[in-house]
């Protein structure tokens, strides 16, 4: 069984902002902190909420520095660009979609990050079957896709999470946002994720050793 589920509070320190219109979403921490998104209010792109991601980077911590940041399913690319505002090395972040993609295209050029970051507009799924060479620093993967993907595509992600965890660098960590409706004793090694709830959100947090 996955380890017990903790209901975190993250905290007052910064209040959520709303999830749609354009330039209210933020970088919440590190060197580019406070620096605005461009997002244009999709609900498909379902950005984790600002106080959900300061909660994760507080629980993965300085751990990020000098990681290779991948953002699966990355919709406004947040996940990817705070983890290089908190001192990721790199960051590779995959969106089919292709207006999305050119959006995330111009967030990073706008926080002038482009040396560090690629986007891949590409399919998940099939984008880790043909997984190319990212190198030797360890990982901190963010697989975060539309919710009703671990119902109605079930085997592709848990096949999606345990090909990257086999692939993974040592000391790289898995940041998996799912609903209610996931079970993570369905992951590999179950007991090695850490639940967090923040309702609607559930997340597991993973280190690889």
């Amino acid at each position: 069984m996955a380890r017990r589920v903790k209901r975190s509070n993250p905290g007052p320190s910064r209040r959520e902002l709303p999830d749609r219109g354009e330039s209210q979403l933020r970088i919440v921490g590190g060197s580019l902190a406070r620096r605005r998104l461009k997002y244009a209010g999709d609900p498909r792109t379902r950005p984790m909420k600002d106080r959900v991601r300061e909660a994760v980077f507080n629980l993965i911590g300085p751990a990020v520095a000098g990681k290779h940041a991948i953002d699966l399913f990355a919709g406004t690319g947040a996940l990817a660009l705070e983890a290089i505002s908190r001192g990721a090395a790199r960051a590779t972040l995959v969106e089919r979609h292709y207006p999305t993609a050119a959006v995330i295209g111009e967030n990073v050029a706008a926080l002038a990050v482009e040396s560090a970051v690629q986007v891949v507009t590409a399919d998940v799924f099939i984008w880790s079957r043909r997984l190319p060479d990212l190198g030797p620093a360890p990982w901190v993967v963010f697989c975060s896709p539309p919710y009703d993907f671990y119902v109605d595509r079930r085997a592709d992600v848990l096949a999606l999470v345990t090909r990257l965890l086999e692939s993974a660098p040592a000391e790289s960590i898995f940041v998996v946002e799912a609903d209610a409706r996931f079970d993570y004793g369905a992951l590999p090694s179950p007991e090695a994720w850490d639940i967090r709830d923040y309702p609607p959100a559930r997340v597991g947090i993973r280190r690889k050793q």
